[in-house]
């Protein structure tokens, strides 16, 4: 018998930027235009402008470093996990 492993499914970066608006009161301002981009985003492979999703979600990591607790350590490392490798 053959098992066909289903892709990982992930949740769309646009909920995932509604969290982080839920829970970060007053994000640094450097990262607010990517969570604002992410909040327009379903999936990795998606493009935001000229940008792709990759490189907007890598950029607001960059630039979260300000944003601690259980729930950052917990959505950081699940956007981490959505940028291919």
């Amino acid at each position: 018998m053959t098992t066909i492993r289903k892709a990982e499914e992930h949740r769309p970066i646009y909920v995932i930027a509604g969290e982080i608006w839920d829970d970060w009161s007053n994000p640094y301002c450097g990262a607010v235009p990517y969570l604002e981009a992410m909040s327009c985003l379903d999936s990795i492979n998606d493009d935001y402008g000229s940008d792709r999703a990759r490189v907007v979600v890598m950029y607001f990591l960059a630039n979260a470093n300000t944003w601690r607790g259980e729930t950052a350590r917990r959505i950081k490392s699940e956007l981490k996990r959505l940028i291919p490798s």
